[in-house]
């Protein structure tokens, strides 16, 4: 095995990464207290820079300087902005514990014995919200303990960290404990730019990308963009860093970030604290940013020392230089925003982008019919859970309970860590947030992705719930398409909680106390973090073993949660003729519409089981149903999944017409495997988020755009599609498309792609996975 695996590294271009993790010669500081053997490599990141900076001739931004830095050849790599694939050798990999089933299963498809770089397992998504933490963590450990089991022994295999369930949000956990100024970190969640808060480029990825870096293979993207979000003045009052990127999601919309990293800059970044920063740049996957990053500052190197990594920080101010962009650096689109203007948001319902001034939603909602009754107010969630957002909330909840006033609306606290937990407890803002009619949630993702056993109405029933989340898709927190579902910062929803009502202004409106008097909350002000140290908690890390060769990793035939892969089949080398269209998908179509979460969570590990989701939330054209399309065989209407099964039993290949943006949202490469599994060959659409097009790429699908966009209308639901020119594939070469009419006629049009020679290969191997076989052999 060891042979076997040294002669794959070879024909890969493998970094030998426990090697070259040792030679820093200017300072020997560890990435994290987990991996004491495993160095920051600054001088690496310097001499790279230095390589590229010497040959484009012009100051770097930031997000360059950390992304060129980490070029597996800066010598000889083409860089051009929005054109070029760089190959790149991250420093680490994180995956929450919904997308690491399914990358941990390629990872053992894949023969390797061990991962090449520092990777985590945390477990946060498989928690339900239903009555409290304590009550809530039991009840996963025990429905869960088959797909926990595999995560830890698979880990422990592997040589990969795992964090048990009751640890906390992958994304707060990271910021503790293993982002830092300049890494390059990819991460299995759409949130992973969480890590951008401490000067990190953090990139959400499908699993199988994943797996390349964990197999020390190069990993490749198309070279970002940058847009520069200039900031002036500073934050003040009921203003919070969440509306820094709920207004440049107004600007922006969900795809202006697309294929660009969203670099903040400016004299305002000062007046964010480090974890602010980490909000707005957690927030920023919903204008399809491929990532976003802040300057290194005093406010990083104060949260790194309160977090027991002040070696750190004291190395990143020796290399300071690299870890802030240089002056005159060019931006491809700058936005200005002065935080001393810029008001509380709150942006919905249904879209993140849909921007309101706070003062502004109650006339909006009465405008637009939505419910100005607040049914529950939710705070926490990856994006908003840190010690200063708790302390926050709790100062407006104190000043309630001092006029003798409790929440009007249902009111749910989630903390992003257990370290979190035990410190809010200890410093009693929890205690603070249930007088006021809270209920502290478990350490976990919750209702924010759909994990939540809501009780107090019924599906269909109209209603209004505001959050400190990140994504308000219909159906997304409570699977009800009814839901009106508002973003806002944690501080806005505990008084809208508290009020009850979406007309309330907290900057100017009155609310009436228990005796009577009309009182006005004051803006909220709360410490940046503790003033003793963080309060550790319970321990909730394993360490994988040094030696794992007795491990054991069994995934059992009949489980119906965990399912070992079988390779994808090899293209055929012939044109893809006479597809059937399984869906034309009208608006909207993110990832929780082509493969939902909530109850589908559980299925993650079991490719064939989750496939019973696909495309179950898009809306068909034909007949403006959800999960509702025509057999093109008997003609009957069936839901989208059994319609896939039976076009893949009769050897009918599929493929499915989508709208813009298609795949905005997670990263969940399920999205991509489950139709690669029921028999589709392509995704046609006018545009693609990032994620999901590289996810379809990596499973052996061809995602395609229209050339010109208005060809979305010449195509029928019972029309039949040949796509000409796979013989030829090659990059920056269009695609034919015969539209074939039932009634004989037929039309031709152009189809573009983004793919480039190394993902050519992908598609003619089956998938990324078999290609990788393919190079072992």
């Amino acid at each position: 095995m060891a042979l076997f695996s040294s002669v794959l590294q070879k024909a890969l271009g493998v970094r030998q990464y426990h090697v070259a993790s040792v030679l820093c010669q200017r300072a020997k500081v560890a990435m994290s207290h987990f991996e004491p053997n495993e160095y920051i490599r600054y001088d690496l990141l310097e001499k790279n820079i230095n390589i590229v900076r010497k040959r484009l001739n012009r100051p770097l931004t930031l997000s360059e300087k950390i992304v060129y830095g980490h070029l597996d050849d800066p010598a000889n790599q083409e860089i051009e902005r929005g054109k070029t694939y760089l190959r790149l050798r991250p420093d680490r990999v994180a995956m929450q514990d919904a997308t690491a089933q399914m990358a941990m299963l390629q990872f053992i498809s894949s023969g390797l014995p061990k991962v090449a770089v520092p990777s985590t397992i945390h477990c946060d998504h498989l928690i339900e919200a239903q009555l409290g933490g304590e009550k809530d963590l039991r009840r996963a450990k025990d429905i869960n303990q088959e797909v926990y089991n595999f995560l830890a022994t698979a880990g422990a295999k592997y040589g990969v960290g795992f964090w048990r369930p009751g640890s906390g949000i992958i994304h707060q956990i990271i910021l503790e404990n293993y982002a830092y100024p300049g890494v390059l970190l990819i991460g299995t969640d759409s949130h992973t730019p969480n890590g951008g808060g401490l000067g990190g480029i953090c990139i959400g990825v499908g699993g199988a990308d994943a797996v390349d870096v964990m197999a020390g293979i190069p990993w490749e993207l198309k070279c970002p963009k940058v847009i520069g979000v200039k900031l002036t003045g500073s934050l003040s009052g009921w203003t919070s860093p969440k509306d820094v990127i709920l207004k440049v999601a107004g600007i922006l919309t969900v795809k202006g970030g697309t294929g660009a990293i969203v670099e903040y800059h400016g004299p305002g970044v000062d007046s964010i604290s480090c974890t602010g920063m980490a909000t707005i740049c957690n927030m920023g996957a919903e204008i399809g940013a491929t990532t976003s990053v802040f300057p290194y500052n005093h406010r990083m190197k104060k949260y790194l020392s309160k977090t027991g990594r002040a070696d750190i920080a004291n190395l990143a101010e020796e290399f300071k230089d690299h870890l802030v962009p240089d002056p005159g650096c060019q931006y491809d689109q700058v936005i200005e925003i002065n935080l001393s203007e810029l008001k509380p948001h709150i942006n919905g319902p249904f879209t993140p982008d849909l921007a309101h001034p706070v003062a502004e939603v109650g006339t909006v909602a009465e405008k637009e019919g939505w419910p100005l009754d607040i049914r529950v107010g939710l705070i926490g969630s990856c994006t908003n859970s840190s010690y200063e957002d708790m302390g926050r909330s709790a100062a407006v909840a104190k000043q309630a309970l001092a006029h003798g006033l409790k929440c009007k609306s249902q009111f749910t606290i989630t903390p992003g860590s257990e370290q979190i937990r035990a410190t809010i407890e200890r410093d009693g803002y929890a205690q603070i947030l249930r007088e006021v009619g809270g209920i502290v949630l478990a350490n976990a993702c919750g209702p924010c992705i759909g994990q939540w056993d809501r009780k107090d109405i019924k599906k269909g029933e109209k209603n209004t719930i505001v959050t400190s989340y990140n994504r308000n898709f219909t159906g997304r927190n409570d699977a009800n398409p009814e839901t009106h579902a508002f973003v806002t910062s944690p501080e806005i929803v505990t008084a809208l909680a508290i009020a009850g009502s979406l007309k309330f202004n907290p900057e100017t409106d009155f609310l009436t106390g228990k005796d009577g008097k009309k009182f006005k909350l004051e803006a909220p002000d709360a410490d940046e973090l503790p003033r003793s140290d963080f309060d550790p908690g319970q321990d909730t890390y394993q360490h994988p073993p040094k030696d794992s060769s007795g491990q054991r990793v069994d995934v059992s035939p009949t489980s119906q949660r965990l399912q070992l892969l079988e390779p994808f089949d090899k293209w055929d080398g012939k044109d893809l003729e006479d597809l059937q269209i399984l869906i034309k998908v009208k608006g909207k179509c993110t990832t929780d519409h082509i493969s939902a979460a909530g109850p589908w969570l559980k299925f993650r590990g079991h490719l064939d089981n989750i496939s019973n989701n696909l495309l179950i939330g898009a809306i068909n054209i034909e007949n403006g149903k959800a999960n509702s399309v025509r057999n093109a065989v008997t003609q009957e209407f069936g839901p989208v999944p059994d319609t896939a099964r039976y076009y893949k039993k009769h050897g009918i290949r599929w493929v499915v017409i989508g709208d813009e943006n298609y795949g905005e949202g997670s990263s969940r490469e399920h999205a991509a495997l489950e139709p690669r599994h029921l028999g589709g060959r392509a995704i046609i659409t006018k545009s693609f988020a990032r994620i999901h097009e590289t996810n379809l790429k990596k499973q052996g699908l061809l995602p395609l755009t229209f050339a010109d966009p208005s060809d979305y209308n010449k195509i029928h639901p019972v029309d039949k599609l040949t796509i000409q020119g796979l013989k030829d594939f090659a990059p920056g070469k269009p695609l034919k498309c015969i539209i074939k009419h039932p009634n004989g006629t037929q039309e031709t049009i152009l189809l573009n792609h983004t793919f480039n020679e190394t993902q050519i290969e992908w598609f003619r191997a089956g998938s990324a996975l078999n290609r990788m076989k393919e190079l072992q052999q």
